[in-house]
């Protein structure tokens, strides 16, 4: 498979969180996150983004995920999709997000 193909493969979308609270269950802090993707509908993750984020922060924030890896249960939590970010200097996770407004559940290409 060509590095293309790879990539086109995993299925990025835009979506915005819509709860956020502490994954108290998780051996690592995390935040269960409940997403809108739009047409496709609200999924949850467990995110590892405690050290940047508050929990009230976070609702209304577009985030961009993999929709298409499966479902991992963490601490009992079905995390649906995987959340993208990059650490930063500290190692502490920032976010990956759209720098204006997109429609919910679009393609990242």
């Amino acid at each position: 498979m060509d590095p293309l193909e790879a990539f086109q493969t995993l299925d990025l979308r835009i979506g915005r969180i819509l709860k956020a609270e502490p994954h108290e269950k998780a051996r690592k802090p995390s935040y269960k996150l409940w997403i809108d993707f739009g047409p496709l509908g609200v999924k949850q993750s467990s995110a590892q983004i405690t050290e940047l984020y508050r929990p009230e922060d976070l609702p209304g924030r577009l985030v961009v995920a993999a929709v298409n890896l499966g479902v991992r249960s963490i601490a009992g939590f079905p995390s649906e999709v995987l959340v993208l970010g990059a650490r930063d200097e500290k190692g502490r996770v920032v976010l990956l997000t759209p720098e204006r407004e997109v429609p919910l559940g679009e393609k990242v290409f």
